[in-house]
């Protein structure tokens, strides 16, 4: 069974990892939830949810494609270099990336903002544009393999968007 990735770490929307995790499925992929570490995290409420490996052990090439949630968790997620590098090689392999809300952070700082049609989190807008995005405010943005949405609002229309790659 295909894998598809999601990246958790703590401070993540509940809505923007639960409703891709069980999307995923219900289109007949495994989701492979990947922390920094194993074991627990929690959202931006005390709502946790386990990792089910390290970053340390995934490969890019183990994974269909790779969803980055939002919430406050990407201003930790792109702190970690692992993640960075997973992010990077997915998106050059051309592999479909997802990033919702604030998650365009994540996407600078692994070098997949530059030069690309994307949208996000409106306080993110800044950012992504002095990183050289072309910043579109639409709910969700698909460019080649990678789709961008604004907010958790926007789930339906990324998750339609990022599995009608597959």
């Amino acid at each position: 069974m295909k894998q598809i990735g999601i990246l958790i770490e703590d401070y993540f929307d509940e809505r923007e990892l639960i409703y891709p995790y069980y999307r995923v499925q219900e289109a007949g992929f495994k989701p492979l939830v990947i922390g920094p570490r194993g074991g627990g995290f929690h959202g931006k409420t005390p709502f946790t949810f386990t990792a089910d490996i390290p970053i340390a052990q995934v490969r890019a090439a183990d994974l269909a494609g790779l969803i980055v949630p939002g919430g406050f968790a990407p201003d930790r997620m792109r702190r970690d270099k692992a993640m960075l590098d997973l992010v990077s090689a997915i998106n050059k392999s051309g592999k479909p990336l997802g990033a919702i809300c604030h998650a365009g952070w994540v996407l600078i700082s692994a070098g997949a903002a530059k030069g690309r049609k994307l949208t996000g989190f409106s306080s993110v807008k800044e950012d992504l544009v002095n990183a050289g995005a072309n910043y579109l405010d639409e709910r969700v943005v698909v460019d080649g393999n990678l789709v961008t949405a604004q907010h958790a609002d926007d789930l339906p229309g990324f998750m339609q968007a990022f599995l009608g790659m597959f």
